[in-house]
């Protein structure tokens, strides 16, 4: 499992951008974990957006942000990024990191995650 807190969520406005952060604290093996971004609205499923390999080497990201959002992390901040451009209505939600498990499974902790409001 790794603990996590999201930051950097905020209103902006369709075509801004923001940049998300998320803290990882814990056993001291961020470095060996998956870490992703998902995001949710009330009333539906978790959706993936992006995640990352362990050493920052491999990206992916969700069709609907392919493009627009760029993930990264830095290691020695414990610390995963996403950098959202071009930001669209349709991004707004509640937006959390997480590790996965030795089964590319999320980890069942999630943190409070951060909101994500985009005004049209």
């Amino acid at each position: 499992q790794v603990q996590v807190v999201e930051s950097g969520g905020g209103v902006v406005q369709a075509g801004g951008s923001l940049r998300l952060s998320c803290v990882a604290s814990g056993r001291n093996t961020f470095s060996t974990y998956v870490m992703g971004w998902f995001r949710q609205n009330p009333g539906k499923e978790r959706e993936f957006v992006a995640a990352i390999s362990a050493r920052g080497g491999n990206q992916y990201y969700g069709d609907s942000v392919k493009g627009r959002f760029s993930i990264s992390r830095d290691n020695a901040r414990n610390t995963v990024y996403l950098q959202m451009s071009n930001l669209k209505p349709e991004d707004t939600a509640v937006y959390y990191c997480n590790g996965y498990d030795a089964d590319n499974r999320p980890f069942d902790t999630w943190g409070q995650g951060t909101q994500v409001t985009v005004s049209s």
